[in-house]
């Protein structure tokens, strides 16, 4: 660490970082704009000016940048000294000259970042009195609102979307002395990331649109810590609610997960909450119940004694075991198709089994050579995605250490890196959003695919099997080899159980960090309670040992062919299902149960990485609704927490994850934490159009927060962070004071606990041997076609296509084939053990001749495509 003087008192900083980095981690209010944390430093808008003397006795001083200073040792700085305070008001008055003050009506008033550096800076009083620049608005889609009057030209807008998160149609544009940031025509932002630019902009030119459409000032709602519930990753957020509506979502901070960014599916795809297809109380037999009437019901069929239950990788780890409890083990089936089971199982044996670690989304970032094999990372995995953008430039940044530029220093380090990037190699049957920064591509169909894979691991270590030799195999190896942090990557994307045997080879051959993608929110967390396969379930419904199913958040009609599920449901005695949409399952099913979404209920996810993470309900939901293992809970179970405690002695794999989160007898100061903001206009305001005697907000059995603005005003453990806030940072901006340092850990450390690691080194007699099932070459067919998926961030998720905004995103359901077999826009069919289909033709010509991509529906592998028509 460095001793720097401030103000005569001397501080330790991080000497790798610069002078604002190093004042706001040590705590002082020195405003800024342009600078971010993630993006480094530009000196673009003179705001973190403070006075640096040479030594002790210097008097004079000068004014400099502290985004542009290092953070040297004995480097003496004032910030209170009246010419750089005069300096820093000078800046911001200069700024708001133009700016409309328009904060009573604007979406970003109460959580500014402008606002909250103007009151920092004294700056109150406006003396402007000429006319102001004006713009015109563009349209860009349904996520991101545009007002660029309230500009102040920071750049932080082209700098994340263009040089971070890989977008290239939002830019600068620039007459004399005004500048316009936008794209240069109307139209939808292109970038999977451009929701970031709401929390990124530190004024209110980029707003969340979807909020606007039921608008809530910050403090006027209720906020909760969650989960994204539209991935496997595990991005952390914040839901903010009010009067039974969820608002909108934002990011919460995890420094091994998400960081600063979420995807667009993440961020916008909440609207499902608020959805007219919600189920929202019991129905039975197609009647309106009550709630109790619905839990006699499952119970009286319960007590047969030929129930079976079918969980689901969408629900919580408590949903699935207090379902698994209900029906009994032995007749508690996975709610996975089952060839997704068996990988999704594979993957979690690779990963127990070691040597092979799972990285972090940080660590990714930090990784200097990728081998993708098998994943549209980019529409399966978003933020693994901007993760891996982040790491080709890993290897690179040694050429700006060897010219001793330092890394914060952003222009500097782009300049020197111009076009250098590192090794990034990604094998696909189709072209991915992250080719355009890969070292080289590689297509084919996933057998073959595999057989690179398997090649490549052989290059690496001979005692690897393979029986191919392909050029790019080792130009691949000798990158894995050379690299200080190599890392592979592959999931279940090609339902291929050979990938995933070539990624584990590689990663072992090459002692590299080891990451898979899976579908759902909890997928691995599904495969961890277990259960017999899907069709065990239509097995003993078909031979009679089953008369009731109960189906938990699942619609089966995505998981098997709509043939068999009809005869599976249309056979059982009774069907239960417990959903939050209607849905075609839903429809078939004689008891309806409205389960609770992610924000009505408290529950565990394990992301991809095999993190446990807590998501509690932010409001309590209304009509019967309740989360899904309130309805299954045993009766000796009266909280989360004995849930919890249930599982981790019923399923010692699990155990662990009761440490996710604090218990809800978790308090501070003897006080709980609060929901909403000590700024809320109070609990008589809120429902005085219906009595102005309002009754006690609810309590919470289940978790240490609070239903209202009363509680402790500390900052509480990271899984309990509900919002950010601090004095005089109002905005998402106040995440600096409770990290460590800033860009760092939170304090007290990262939301969630790993359940997955492999065993140590010295212990791993029974580590993972290299996997030796070669597949055969592909084998075009005369007659039929091999289908793969083709994803989409927009589309491929359930929950989210039910969003208004994301809707309006989603392609239409198409096949896609290589030029020469049909037709631009001709309609065929798809005929296959999966049914019939007709779809209109995408031509992607750098498909392989004899396989076909299937985009918005689920078929089998193999189909026959009849002629155009």
């Amino acid at each position: 660490m460095a001793t720097v003087y401030i103000d005569n008192k001397p501080h330790q900083m991080n000497p790798d970082q610069n002078l604002l980095h190093g004042c706001l981690s040590e705590g002082f209010k020195l405003p800024y704009f342009c600078w971010h944390p993630a993006l480094g430093s530009v000196g673009a808008c003179r705001q973190c000016a403070v006075k640096q003397f040479r030594d002790e006795h210097d008097e004079h001083g000068r004014i400099v940048m502290s985004c542009m200073t290092p953070a040297a040792e004995g480097t003496r700085i004032s910030i209170d000294d009246p010419e750089a305070t005069a300096f820093r008001a000078g800046i911001i008055e200069g700024l708001m000259l133009n700016h409309p003050h328009d904060c009573p009506v604007c979406d970003e008033g109460g959580e500014c970042h402008l606002q909250d550096m103007t009151v920092m800076t004294g700056h109150d009083y406006r003396r402007y009195e000429f006319d102001k620049r004006t713009f015109h608005n563009q349209n860009l889609g349904p996520l991101v609102n545009q007002e660029m009057n309230r500009c102040i030209q920071c750049y932080r807008c082209v700098r994340y979307y263009r040089d971070y998160a890989g977008g290239s149609d939002l830019n600068a544009f620039a007459s004399r002395n005004t500048v316009f940031f936008g794209r240069h025509e109307d139209g939808v932002l292109e970038n999977e990331f451009s929701g970031n630019l709401v929390e990124i902009c530190p004024t209110g030119v980029f707003t969340d649109k979807t909020l606007k459409h039921h608008y809530a000032r910050k403090w006027d709602q209720q906020f909760a810590p969650s989960v994204c519930v539209h991935c496997a990753l595990g991005c952390n957020t914040d839901t903010g609610e009010r009067y039974g509506t969820v608002r909108r979502v934002v990011n919460r901070y995890n420094h091994e997960v998400n960081g600063y960014f979420l995807c667009d599916r993440g961020r916008f795809g909440y609207e499902f909450v608020n959805s007219p297809r919600r189920v929202l109380q019991p129905v039975l037999d197609g009647h309106p119940v009550s709630p109790e009437k619905g839990r006699q019901h499952l119970a009286e069929k319960v007590a047969t004694g030929k129930a079976i239950g079918i969980g689901s990788p969408r629900a919580s780890l408590e949903a699935n075991f207090a379902l698994r409890t209900l029906v009994g083990p032995d007749r508690f089936h996975c709610g996975m198709a089952d060839e997704e089971a068996r990988l999704v199982g594979g993957i979690v044996e690779i990963l127990r089994r070691g040597p092979m670690r799972t990285p972090t989304l940080r660590e990714i970032e930090e990784c200097d050579a990728v081998f993708i094999l098998g994943e549209d990372v980019t529409n399966v995995a978003p933020r693994m995605a901007l993760a891996v953008r982040q790491s080709v430039r890993r290897q690179p940044m040694e050429i700006a250490t060897g010219l001793k530029i330092p890394l914060w220093l952003d222009h500097g380090v782009r300049d020197a890196l111009q076009d250098a990037r590192g090794p990034l190699y990604i094998a696909t049957p189709y072209a991915t959003r992250l080719d355009e920064v890969a070292t080289a591509t590689f297509r084919a169909a996933p057998d073959d695919l595999a057989r690179l894979g398997f090649a490549v691991a052989h290059a690496l270590d001979p005692r690897a099997p393979s029986t191919d030799e392909f050029p790019l195999a080792g130009e691949i190896a000798r990158a894995l080899r050379n690299a200080k942090r190599p890392l592979v990557i592959s999931g279940v994307g090609c339902a291929s159980e050979a990938l995933i045997q070539a990624a584990a080879n590689v990663a072992m051959a090459a002692n590299a960090a080891l990451s898979f993608t899976v579908p759902e929110c909890n997928s691995i967390g599904a495969a961890l309670v277990g259960g017999l396969p899907l069709s065990a379930a239509f097995q003993a419904v078909r031979e009679g040992t089953a008369e009731t199913v109960i189906v938990l958040e699942n619609d089966l009609y995505r998981r098997a062919p709509s043939a068999e599920v009809d005869a599976f449901l249309n056979t059982a005695a009774c069907v239960v299902a417990l959903d939050h949409l209607d849905n075609p399952t839903t429809r078939m099913a004689d008891l309806i149960l409205p389960a609770g979404t992610f924000a009505e209920s408290d529950g565990t996810f394990v992301s991809s990485e095999g993190r446990a993470q807590r998501f509690f309900q932010v409001f309590v939901p209304q009509n019967g609704v309740s989360a899904s293992w309130h309805w299954l809970k045993q009766d000796h179970w009266q909280d989360l927490d004995d849930v919890l405690v249930a599982m981790s002695r019923a399923l010692p794999c699990l155990a662990a994850v009761k440490n996710a989160a604090p218990s809800a007898a978790f308090r501070i100061a003897g006080a709980k934490i609060p929901r909403s903001p000590h700024r809320e206009s109070g609990r008589t305001a809120v429902l005085v159009n219906i009595d102005v005697s309002e009754p006690a907000p609810p309590g919470d059995l289940d978790s240490p927060l609070a239903f209202s603005m009363e509680g402790t005003a500390e900052q509480p453990p990271a899984a309990l962070i509900p919002f950010f806030w601090s004095p005089g940072w109002n905005s998402i901006q106040a995440v600096n004071t409770y990290q460590k340092e800033v860009g760092g850990p939170l304090r007290g450390g990262d939301a969630g606990i790993r359940i997955l690691e492999p065993a140590p080194a010295a212990s791993q007699t029974n580590a993972q041997a290299y996997f030796s099932a070669v597949p055969a070459a592909f084998e075009p067919r005369e007659d039929e076609w091999l289908l793969v998926p083709i994803h989409r961030i927009f589309g491929s998720d359930e929950l989210s296509l039910s969003a208004p905004g994301i809707a309006e995103l989603v392609s239409e359901p198409h096949i896609a084939v290589s030029s020469g077999a049909f037709a631009e826009g001709a309609e065929v069919e798809i005929v296959c053990a999966g049914g019939t289909s007709r779809l209109p033709v995408h031509v992607r010509p750098e498909l392989p001749r004899g396989v076909a991509g299937i985009s918005g529906i689920r078929l089998p592998a193999w189909g026959k495509i009849a002629g155009a028509k």
